[in-house]
C-alpha cells in the first residue's frame, strides 16, 4: 500500500462495458482508488504510479490487432516489480489457461461471471492482508 494506505487498484481489459461496470462495483462497494486501462501498454507505462494490485483480462485483443496480449503484459510488469500481485481475468473456464496464468506469476485468475466481482474483492482482501503480515514481519525482523 502507498503512504496513505490508500489501496490503488488498475483495471485492465479491452471490453469497456466490463471494465465500467467493474469500476462502478469497487466505486459502489469499496473504497479502492481504481484505474481503469484498455490496453496492456497504457497499464505498463503507468505503472510509475505504483498500483497495489493488477487486474488484467488474459486476451486484451478487443481495440487493436497489434496489442500486447495479457500474459505479454504480465511479464512486462513482473519485469516492472516482481512483487506486483496481478489478477487474471478471463471469460475462459479452463484449467490450462489458469495454470499457465499461475505459471507466469499471477496471483489468482478469476474466471469473468455474474460473481467474479465477489471473488476479486475476495482476492484483493488476502493480497492486502498478506502484504500487512510482510511489512509487520519485516519491521519486527529489523527492530530485533
Amino acid at each position: 500500500m502507498n503512504a496513505q494506505n490508500e489501496v490503488k487498484i488498475f483495471l485492465v481489459d479491452d471490453d469497456a462495458l466490463l471494465l465500467k461496470s467493474l469500476e462502478i462495483d469497487f466505486a459502489m462497494h469499496t473504497k479502492y482508488t481504481v484505474e481503469t486501462f484498455a490496453t496492456g501498454e497504457l497499464c505498463i507505462a503507468n505503472l510509475s504510479f505504483k498500483p497495489d494490485v493488477i487486474i488484467l483480462d488474459y486476451h486484451l485483443d478487443g481495440i487493436e490487432v497489434a496489442v500486447m496480449n495479457g500474459l505479454e503484459t504480465l511479464q512486462k510488469i513482473k519485469l516492472f516489480n516482481p512483487d506486483l500481485p496481478v489478477v487474471m481475468l478471463s471469460s475462459q473456464d479452463k484449467i490450462e489457461v489458469a495454470v499457465n496464468c499461475m505459471h507466469h506469476k499471477a496471483f489468482d485468475y478469476v474466471v469473468k461471471s455474474e460473481t467474479a466481482f465477489v471473488r476479486l474483492q475476495r482476492i484483493i482482501e488476502t493480497i492486502l492482508l498478506h502484504q500487512k503480515v510482510k511489512k509487520e514481519l519485516n519491521w519486527y525482523m529489523e527492530h530485533m
